[in-house]
């Protein structure tokens, strides 16, 4: 009886920074928004009010949709040559791969800092999708090895046997089988890249993502229009979620059914 008590507060602590975000972005803020003064809409119908939020947001979803793609892309060709391939250095590799997960972000940060500035790269967007690809990729290949692994290497075998080429096995076979575990690790490394807020204050110079602004206006009361989108991003996450779930029990039940 006392495990369920205990896992409903967990939940409802869990939840208390999520209902103040969603709470407070109804708020008729004046000049801060660290006191409630009443109930509004009008956050809501202008979400951009509210001088650069909507400037850091967008800047924020560019650096997430592009260390994503390119994190992606590499980790996911990685995580293939490391379960399918044997070189030299393979162990090496494997351990390598989880050194930025481990890291403390202040670390990475810092260091990426000092190699920025010895080779005279200006901070910025480049710099900071950089520093993003580079964390992100150890997540991409620890989840699309997974997936991976757990392939029957015989069906590329068996296309082979089909007179398929190796080109035509990977993008027939494997590919289609893979997508499930790159879509996660993509949205993994979207959410990792769009919520960091240490190694991109390290090496983002004056360029301000979504994280860096609410921080910097933390001090005054955190706009309520940066509620608004923050809001609306975890209403979009859940919606992500429950689709997924839904389509997921879906399909297994049509494949129960044959």
């Amino acid at each position: 009886m006392i495990i369920p008590v205990f896992a409903a507060l967990a939940f409802v602590y869990l939840l208390v920074p999520v209902a103040y975000t969603v709470a407070f972005s109804f708020n008729d803020a004046a000049k801060t928004n660290l006191v409630w003064r009443g109930f509004t809409l009008d956050n809501w119908q202008n979400p951009c009010g509210a001088p650069q939020v909507c400037e850091a947001f967008a800047n924020s979803l560019q650096v997430g949709l592009v260390s994503t793609l390119v994190a992606t892309a590499l980790g996911t060709l990685m995580a293939i040559a490391l379960v399918r391939f044997r070189f030299r250095g393979r162990a090496l590799t494997n351990l390598l791969i989880f050194l930025p997960m481990s890291t403390p972000e202040v670390v990475l940060g810092a260091a990426l800092l000092a190699q920025f500035l010895s080779v005279r790269l200006p901070l910025g967007f480049g710099t900071v999708v950089t520093a993003h690809v580079m964390f992100c990729i150890s997540f991409v290949v620890v989840t699309v090895k997974a997936r991976v692994s757990s392939l029957d290497p015989a069906l590329e075998e068996a296309a082979a046997d089909l007179y398929a080429s190796p080109w035509q096995a990977f993008w027939r076979v494997t590919f289609p089988l893979l997508i499930p575990g790159i879509a996660a690790a993509a949205l993994l490394a979207f959410s990792l890249s769009f919520d960091d807020f240490i190694v991109t204050n390290f090496t983002s110079g004056s360029y301000t993502t979504f994280p860096k602004f609410v921080y910097v206006s933390a001090t005054r009361g955190i706009p309520p229009q940066a509620n608004v989108i923050s809001s609306f991003m975890f209403v979009l996450a859940l919606v992500i979620v429950v689709l997924v779930q839904v389509l997921g029990y879906a399909r297994s039940k049509r494949l129960r059914a044959r």
